[in-house]
């Protein structure tokens, strides 16, 4: 098991990793989630040893790795732009841990690795005959051929264009849980990282400000900045009762919401038109307009200057008076004081 505790770590006087306290159990993915320039990246590299830090402490165990080098940490790294070595071809990448470490079978090992990512037969492709998805899983199978203690990944989908990106995430998750590999991730995109992770770690300015599964993080931000971070743009004063939240756009239904006095955290997807075109908040239709799956609308409430996004299956005409209801699929919850202390 991997534990970082107190871990610091400075640039001059910038404080980029502050106290940071983070674990990552035996076979468990975690992903550390976190806008650019909020040091996670950062706090891969030192886990590596790749950063030395100027307080607290990572352990292997029950082995302290402040004086273990790089090579000698068991910890395989993937980085976002594969970093394969250009002269060799897959195989020769894939074997290089394997080299080093002087292990036997490798050839076999090899070829276990390339079909478990998916590429069963490239061991004599050349790495700049291969597309950007098929490098990346290459790395993939490079850093696990020698099994390694903890896997490290610093924005390995970033590089890639975004339907890649969606279907190699999905990949990955099913790989890393077939490979029974522990993982530490980092990653700026939501969609990646609750889609890989077991727990997810919310970084915001050096710290880690909440951890947790995938689910309650997304539903139940700790506050304002991290629920506009995932997404929520709009925040309103509800109260919860018998898992049914109300607020001044409607009811609906939250049986995992907490009762009481809360603020929903409203998505782009938390309004949506009512299919028969009546009941719910109305307004004004100002623009639609065409996404990958859904239109998306802006529309002024009747009554108010306040402007809401919504989404529909298919284009409306702007102009036209809508009817909208809440879905809770677009909705956040945080404690009312949660967001009245950021």
């Amino acid at each position: 098991m991997l534990a970082v505790e107190g871990l610091t770590v400075h640039y001059g006087a910038l404080a980029a990793v502050d106290d940071v306290d983070v674990t990552v159990a035996d076979g468990e993915v975690l992903a550390l989630l976190g806008p650019s320039g909020c040091g996670k990246s950062t706090l891969l590299r030192a886990v590596a040893g790749l950063e030395p830090a100027a307080g607290g402490t990572i352990r292997w165990d029950d082995t302290d790795l402040a004086d273990v080098p790089v090579h000698r940490r068991g910890f395989g790294l993937v980085f976002q732009d594969g970093q394969l070595f250009p002269h060799r071809d897959v195989a020769g990448n894939v074997a290089f841990g394997l080299r080093m470490k002087r292990m036997t079978g490798r050839a076999e090992r090899v070829a276990e690795l390339l079909e478990l990512v998916g590429l069963a037969g490239y061991e004599r492709r050349k790495v700049t005959e291969l597309s950007g998805g098929e490098a990346q899983r290459v790395a993939l199978a490079r850093a696990l051929a020698p099994r390694p203690r903890l896997l490290l990944l610093d924005e390995p989908l970033s590089a890639l264009d975004r339907a890649l990106r969606e279907q190699l995430a999905m990949d990955l998750a099913g790989l890393l849980r077939v490979a029974g590999a522990t993982a530490l991730v980092v990653t700026h995109d939501h969609d990646e990282a609750f889609t890989l992770a077991d727990r997810v770690a919310v970084m915001r300015k050096g710290r880690i400000v909440q951890t947790g599964p995938p689910e309650e993080v997304w539903r139940r931000p700790e506050g304002e900045a991290t629920a506009r971070f995932l997404g929520c743009g709009l925040f309103l004063p509800a109260t919860v009762t018998d898992g049914t939240a109300t607020c001044e756009l409607g009811s609906v239904d939250l049986p995992w919401a907490p009762a009481g006095e809360v603020t929903l955290g409203l998505r782009p997807n938390a309004l949506r038109l009512t299919e028969n075109g009546e009941g719910g908040p109305a307004g004004k239709l100002l623009r639609s307009v065409h996404r990958r799956d859904h239109v998306r609308l802006q529309v002024r409430l009747d009554g108010s200057d306040q402007v809401v996004d919504a989404v529909a299956a298919i284009a409306e005409t702007p102009g036209d008076r809508v009817h909208l209801r809440l879905d809770p699929d677009g909705l956040a919850v945080l404690r009312r004081d949660a967001r009245q202390g950021e």
